[in-house]
C-alpha cells in the first residue's frame, strides 16, 4: 500500500481542549483515527507524526523521502507562517503535498494570512474543521494515482 506521511505541528496535541470554538472538540487521537479509517477504504498506509519541534518535522519530511514515501499531508500550524526551513524540506523533497488547516487561516488574524509553505505544496485545504484532513487525504491520493 502506498505510504502517507501525515504531519501534524506544534500545540495539535492539545486539540479538542484549546480554543475549542476555532479548532473544535476533536482531540488529535480522534482525528487520526477518522484519518486511519479513510486511508483503509483509500488503500493507503499512513505515518503519522506530531511535534512541537521545528526541526524534528524537517527530519520527518526528509526521512518520508528516504523512505519512498508517496506524499505528505501537513497541518504546520504556527510553522506555516514563519517557517522556512519547513518550506525548504518540503521543495528539496518534491512528494506531493496538501497543506491543511482546521480553521480558515485566511479569516484570522493578519499574521496567519501568509503560509511559507503554500508555494511549494501542490495545493491548501483550510476552513473545513476535521474534514479539510480528510478533504486532504483525498487530494493526495488522487495525486500519486494520477502520477
Amino acid at each position: 500500500m502506498p505510504q502517507i506521511l501525515v504531519l501534524h505541528g506544534p500545540n495539535l496535541n492539545l486539540l479538542g481542549r484549546r480554543e475549542t470554538d476555532i479548532y473544535g472538540t476533536l482531540s488529535l487521537e480522534q482525528i487520526n483515527q477518522k484519518l486511519n479509517e479513510l486511508a483503509a477504504g483509500l488503500g493507503l498506509e499512513l505515518d503519522i507524526k506530531q511535534s512541537n519541534h521545528e526541526g524534528e518535522l524537517v527530519e520527518y519530511i526528509q526521512q518520508a523521502y528516504l523512505n519512498h514515501t508517496k506524499g505528505i499531508l501537513i497541518n504546520a500550524a504556527a510553522y506555516t507562517h514563519t517557517s522556512v526551513a519547513i518550506r525548504d524540506a518540503i521543495a528539496a523533497v518534491k512528494l506531493p503535498a496538501v497543506e491543511v488547516h482546521i480553521s480558515n487561516i485566511h479569516r484570522r488574524e493578519k499574521f496567519r494570512h501568509k503560509s511559507l509553505i503554500a508555494a511549494v505544496v501542490t495545493g491548501q485545504i483550510c476552513g473545513f474543521g476535521v474534514n479539510s484532513y480528510l478533504l486532504g487525504l483525498n487530494a493526495l491520493k488522487q495525486l500519486i494515482t494520477d502520477t
